[in-house]
């Protein structure tokens, strides 16, 4: 079977293991039933933006043209570094996005990736921000008024646990099981006096504990992990062709390498498989 179309990034469904739909435009093709089989992905050379479909020689910001990368808050730096939201004072690019996606209840999570970390996520965004990042343990511990306030919760948290996720080592097997329950009670505890300021400055009910929460746990769909971590580049290399071995996270692996799909939205892509 051969399709092709323009990447998006991967639709996710939790489950035992997670099931993983490619598009390719308006198309979806299931992935885990290709696990263990060959599979060929083929760059066009074609890469057009996700936002407005303008024809691009180079992508930015995970699809975009330069002119929508300059110009959409979801391509604002305070996307990076919620804690610069900006909303409040009347200069965010697109006010409409921002009530939609930054003025909303956020949570502050914790992680097991590639060790424990600090994040934040739309409440909406719950499960699929963790199954982005290739979370084997999650647990949400607060629950927040909007964007910029759970970016400066996360400052606080993260200045006793990393915020960012290894992704090599994430790719190489499951990690260490964590309590997360007990961490989020000692970060707690550890941030308590930078919490009660923040209450303090945004409201009593502004950041509240979900300490009534139990941490979830996710299964990938992958036969084989690798044992070093290379990564594909369409930009280098139009063509894969290898055998599929399981999926994590936003990262198709390989037998002869990863390939993150995410870092390829809008290029154009022919798929063939068995």
């Amino acid at each position: 079977m051969k399709l092709t179309g323009h990447l998006r990034k991967m639709h996710a469904t939790l489950g035992s293991p997670v099931e993983y739909e490619l598009p390719l435009d308006e198309q979806l093709e299931p992935l885990n039933p290709h696990i263990g089989q060959v599979i060929t992905l083929r760059a066009t050379g074609q890469i057009h933006c996700v936002a407005c479909g303008r024809k691009t020689k180079k992508s930015y910001s995970q699809g975009h043209c330069y002119p929508c990368s300059q110009s959409l808050a979801s391509c604002d730096l305070c996307i990076m570094k919620p804690e610069t939201c900006h909303y409040d004072e009347g200069t965010c690019r697109q006010p409409e996005w921002g009530e939609e996606h930054c003025m909303q209840a956020h949570y502050v999570y914790l992680a097991n990736s590639s060790g424990i970390k600090v994040g934040i996520t739309r409440q909406n965004q719950v499960p699929t921000r963790w199954i982005d990042q290739g979370a084997s343990q999650a647990l949400a511990i607060l629950k927040v008024k909007h964007r910029r306030l759970s970016g400066l919760v996360e400052v606080a948290l993260k200045k006793h646990v990393s915020d960012r996720t290894d992704w090599r080592r994430m790719l190489k097997g499951t990690p260490e099981f964590v309590d997360l329950q007990a961490k989020r009670d000692e970060l707690l505890a550890a941030t308590a006096h930078e919490l009660a300021i923040l209450r303090e400055q945004f409201g009593a009910d502004s950041i509240l504990e979900l300490d009534d929460r139990t941490a979830a746990t996710l299964d990938y769909p992958v036969n084989e992990y690798p044992t070093k971590v290379s990564s594909f580049n369409f930009d280098k290399t139009p063509e894969i062709r290898a055998t599929l071995m399981g999926i994590k996270g936003q990262y198709l692996i390989f037998d002869k390498g990863v390939l993150n799909i995410r870092k390829f939205g809008g290029y154009e892509i022919e798929l063939e498989t068995n």
